[in-house]
């Protein structure tokens, strides 16, 4: 088994990390979160993993965290949710969130992820509950970090489709980049809606 990986990551390209390992490339599967923490190319990584072996591949998880890692092995044990709806889960709402949705009975939250049916959400917080018991006595984030978590992935998500209807315009990745990072010194992106967003992010292109 591949418990953990340090090395170099080479690309993040998400939802997949490109990491060098005494000159062995691995590809790491990794929920947005994670991604989001690895964003400096070249730099030494650690990424704690896990290994999924099937018929067809052989495939690597992997998570910032050990306790994000446990928490991805709890969520895959649970009847109809498999590796990959699992990295969907953790990459549609950070772990704190996820953690806060399944101890209060939010089925309602947790059947907006793609891929979650109602059957599933009900059978997640019905047997994770009691293993999450303990996610804010070990290193867990507090009420407010929860909430300043679901704001960013809610802002990132805002991001992703500003770039996605600018590269759909015709514009290049280096542009659209430059565009986001340029709109950002002056919008509040979490207080602007992805519509005004796009906008704006026009409306500088073409001033």
């Amino acid at each position: 088994m591949i418990g953990r990986l340090r090395g170099i990551l080479l690309e993040n390209d998400a939802p997949v990390l490109l990491v060098e390992v005494g000159g062995v490339a691995y590809e790491v599967e990794a929920p947005l979160s994670t991604c989001a923490q690895m964003n400096e190319i070249g730099a030494e990584i650690t990424i704690y993993t896990h290994l999924s072996v099937s018929e067809n591949a052989h495939q690597l998880f992997g998570f910032g965290q050990r306790r994000e890692k446990k928490l991805f092995r709890n969520l895959i044990k649970i009847n109809g949710v498999g590796p990959k709806l699992g990295l969907a889960i953790l990459s549609a709402m950070s772990p704190e969130m996820f953690v806060s949705a399944v101890m209060s009975d939010e089925v309602s939250r947790l059947v907006k992820i793609p891929g979650v049916g109602k059957k599933t959400a009900e059978r997640l917080v019905i047997e994770l509950r009691d293993k999450l018991n303990d996610w804010q006595h070990t290193g867990g984030a507090s009420i407010s970090q929860v909430k300043d978590a679901e704001m960013q992935m809610q802002t990132q998500q805002k991001v992703d489709e500003v770039e996605a209807a600018l590269m759909a315009l015709g514009y290049k990745a280096n542009q659209v980049k430059q565009i986001i990072v340029s709109l950002a010194e002056t919008v509040d992106y979490s207080a602007t809606s992805t519509t005004e967003l796009i906008r704006l992010a026009l409306k500088q292109v073409n001033s």
